[in-house]
């Protein structure tokens, strides 16, 4: 682990660490103040893959909706227009949309094969912008001057492990070189209210292949669908259970190589001298 104890800790003159866990415990609200309120660089993932990644998927695709529309085919027929996604902290909607929701066109769903090219080119994206983390920290101290560093990741970044390799999964191994992994753990309390929100809301997911060819059989065995019948937020909904359930015990195996803050502490967390101390009490209790 990159520190040893809570000293090590609270007097490093440089401190770096990522965050991961489901959406919607904390990460980026930390992030956030962090940023706001300290001497922290905070590097997205999630923006990284929409900006560096798939900015170039994110807009052939809107592109080949516009190419659909006669007025609009013929303005970008002669370079009359341009068409980009408008991608920021706060606003990742592009990407999520990018990714889709397999199921019935009709509905607004892919055919799966395309939504698995799109799931490929995701997990691509997100594990190269992960291995460029070294690279942030060094431009973070290096050309701005930040002495501190997070690393902001996406609630799919525990698909991409494996943890049949123990100490040696390469992922792990580069993150936790450069970083202090922390994961932000909610309690059953917070996976209902996940899962409530998102049955009110229901968002693309990246998911790891074999969980998603599993699911894909399972969900159109019990309904007695094909897959071009399926209803795209009826699956995902379907499947959001199952994958917090499919993650958790990911999340497990990459905690055994950092520390664990608790949701519903990490809410309590105002200031950076009070993150600075729960850390330091994390560290020194694992």
């Amino acid at each position: 682990m990159l520190y040893e104890n809570a000293s090590d800790w609270l007097n490093a003159p440089h401190k770096r660490v990522l965050f991961f866990g489901m959406s919607g415990l904390g990460k980026t609200h930390l992030s956030n103040m962090l940023r706001a309120q300290g001497d922290w660089f905070h590097y997205s993932i999630d923006y990284r893959i929409g900006t560096r990644y798939m900015g170039e998927h994110i807009a052939d695709n809107f592109k080949a909706e516009a190419m659909k529309v006669p007025f609009l085919r013929d303005l970008l027929l002669s370079d009359s227009i341009r068409i980009t996604s408008k991608i920021s902290f706060d606003n990742l909607t592009p990407v999520a949309t990018y990714l889709g929701k397999p199921g019935d066109p009709s509905k607004g769903g892919l055919p799966i094969a395309e939504y698995r090219r799109r799931q490929d080119q995701f997990e691509a994206a997100e594990t190269a912008a992960l291995l460029d983390t070294r690279h942030f920290i060094e431009r973070a101290k290096n050309i701005y001057g930040y002495p501190h560093f997070i690393c902001d990741t996406g609630g799919s970044i525990c698909e991409w492990i494996d943890p049949a390799l123990c100490e040696n999964d390469p992922l792990i191994d580069e993150l936790g070189r450069h970083c202090l992994l922390v994961w932000l753990k909610g309690d059953d309390a917070h996976t209902q209210r996940l899962i409530n929100r998102f049955d009110r809301a229901p968002k693309p997911m990246a998911y790891q292949p074999a969980f998603l060819a599993r699911v894909w059989d399972e969900y159109m065995f019990e309904f007695n669908t094909s897959e071009d019948e399926v209803n795209p937020d009826d699956f995902i909904r379907w499947t959001y259970a199952r994958a917090l359930a499919h993650r958790q015990p990911l999340y497990q195996h990459m905690a055994r190589y950092g520390v664990t803050l608790c949701a519903h502490e990490v809410a309590a967390i105002n200031t950076p001298a009070d993150f600075d101390q729960m850390i330091a009490a994390a560290i020194d209790a694992n």
